[in-house]
């Protein structure tokens, strides 16, 4: 479970980029002289992976995003003391993610059976400023244990919200890589947005690690 500490600096972040103001929208005419064209946005594709990591290519490849001019991305490694069967057991289950993300206060399936294109809406716990947020499943591989999600709708600013995690095998444990790509809300710094995300994403795998831990032991000595 993460500690309190983590608890109140992921508050204090998500208060800050849920609550600073947008700026305002404006009105302006721009003259395009008939020998310019607008510039299209720099889409460009990121490898989220710290530099120093070492994860194998078939599975840095799902953690190569789209990234826009306005967003972020990036990523978070841990390593389980659990089969990757074991952690995946708790991973897949996209109707659950309360079972390790302990800034969920519930889920319900609104669309779908489990499957590529369901949708959750998940609610967070109070005392946060964000209350829910709309979710489709967009990978679900049993086989190369591949998780991608996005957010699709909610009451927070946190748009364009995707994440993947991948889990593989280390020895007798598991490697869980989660990566994202979001935008960078109005008011805040790339640094800020990464931050914040960055700090709910590691609650939540020590929280995985802990609970596919305790499952393994629990397996073991039935």
């Amino acid at each position: 479970m993460p500690s309190d500490h983590h608890h109140q600096n992921s508050s204090l972040l998500l208060h800050r980029i849920t609550t600073t103001p947008s700026p305002p929208i404006t009105t302006a005419t721009c003259k395009i002289s008939q020998h310019q064209q607008p510039a299209a946005p720099a889409i460009r594709r990121t490898n989220s992976l710290p530099t120093a990591s070492q994860v194998p290519d078939s599975v840095a490849w799902y953690h190569t995003h789209q990234m826009g001019p306005n967003q972020c991305c990036s990523a978070v490694i841990q390593e389980i003391s659990a089969p990757v069967s074991t952690v995946w057991s708790v991973v897949r289950r996209f109707d659950n993610p309360q079972a390790y993300k302990h800034f969920v206060k519930s889920c319900n399936v609104i669309l779908g059976d489990g499957d590529v294109g369901t949708l959750r809406e998940v609610r967070v716990i109070s005392g946060l400023p964000a209350a829910r947020s709309t979710e489709r499943l967009e990978i679900l591989d049993d086989e190369q244990h591949v998780l991608s999600f996005s957010v699709v709708g909610g009451d927070h600013r946190l748009s364009n919200y995707r994440s993947v995690t991948t889990l593989h095998q280390k020895g007798n444990g598991t490697v869980v890589v989660e990566s994202y790509v979001v935008d960078i809300p109005g008011g805040n710094t790339t640094e800020e947005t990464c931050v914040f995300v960055d700090t709910i994403v590691k609650c939540n795998l020590q929280s995985l690690a802990k609970i596919a831990e305790d499952l393994d032991r629990r397996n073991a000595s039935s």
